[in-house]
């Protein structure tokens, strides 16, 4: 158990400091920046909104990925992880996730569409593929969880 409090406090730290970039983000750099793009390069002036609306849909995306790891944090210190209560916060991870790697893929497609040079859509495709992969494993682990609370419900039964 000494191990786990060595491990959990400090992820809960960098969560909460995570947590809180991704807000100033939401509310300062990404609006300002797409509106000093607007400024900048009027041809692209339409896109300042939707990139927006993208960035702070993305983030939020993160944002709840990491309050539902917060909470099976909670679900693993008072060792209630293999219960049922876990899966309504997987879910959402696993929604969460979804969310943002369709919307990532449309935009991905939109400026793949318009790029003038193959390394852009190639770089934009790559990190599609490895939010496909983190989000496939996020579904094993689901999986594999579904199992091991099986095994314990099964356990308790017999013991």
């Amino acid at each position: 158990m000494r191990m786990l409090e060595r491990v959990v406090v400090p992820l809960r730290v960098l969560l909460v400091l995570l947590f809180a970039v991704l807000v100033l983000l939401q509310t300062l750099s990404f609006p300002g920046q797409f509106a000093h793009m607007a400024e900048q390069d009027p041809e692209n002036a339409h896109l300042r909104w939707p990139l927006t609306a993208f960035a702070i849909v993305e983030l939020l995306c993160v944002q709840v990925v990491i309050v539902c790891t917060w909470k099976l944090l909670t679900l693993v210190k008072v060792d209630r992880i293999f219960s049922e209560d876990a899966f309504k916060w997987v879910d959402s991870i696993v929604v969460a996730m979804a969310t943002g790697w369709v919307l990532y893929g449309g935009v991905s497609l939109y400026f793949a569409s318009r790029a003038d040079d193959p390394g852009a859509p190639l770089l934009l495709f790559v990190m599609g593929l490895v939010g496909g992969v983190v989000l496939l494993l996020v579904v094993v682990m689901r999986t594999l969880l579904r199992q091991a609370t099986t095994l314990r419900t099964d356990m308790e039964a017999v013991i």
